[in-house]
């Protein structure tokens, strides 16, 4: 039941995120200045898609206001503590993902992800850090 929550959220959320990047490609055509301006919700989307599809939203929820319990923090609350996205944070954050980590949020340890692609875990780090 709870596998199945977390996949409709996901799902949904995906679905919403999806739906703003359909009036982006009319933008695309538009103005290449207008390119830059969309490139970011491409990045979200996929970095959204690639959360929906790994087992992070089983301790992790977008926000405080999200429902259920959250054995880790709110993606909000990593954005808010980690302001400088820049690469060392980046970086930083994507080591932590893969090989895990304890003492940073209180002592339950987050659990290593070594099989997750570090290409794909820097899109989700982007897509976290960007929803401050």
């Amino acid at each position: 039941m709870k596998k199945t929550f977390i996949i409709l959220f996901c799902s949904s959320l995906a679905v919403a995120c999806s739906n703003s990047g359909s009036s982006s490609d009319t933008q695309k055509k538009d103005s290449s200045a207008t390119t830059t301006t969309t490139a970011p919700a491409e990045a979200d989307s996929k970095g959204l898609e690639l959360i929906g599809a790994s087992d992070c939203t089983t301790c992790h929820r977008l926000d405080k206001a999200s429902t259920g319990a959250a054995i880790g923090p709110a993606y909000s609350d990593v954005a808010a503590k980690y302001p400088n996205a820049a690469d060392s944070t980046v970086n930083r954050l994507v080591e932590k993902i893969i090989k895990g980590g304890q003492g940073v949020w209180g002592q339950v340890p987050m659990t290593p992800h070594p099989a997750l692609p570090e290409a794909d875990v820097r899109e989700m780090v982007k897509y976290i850090l960007a929803k401050k």
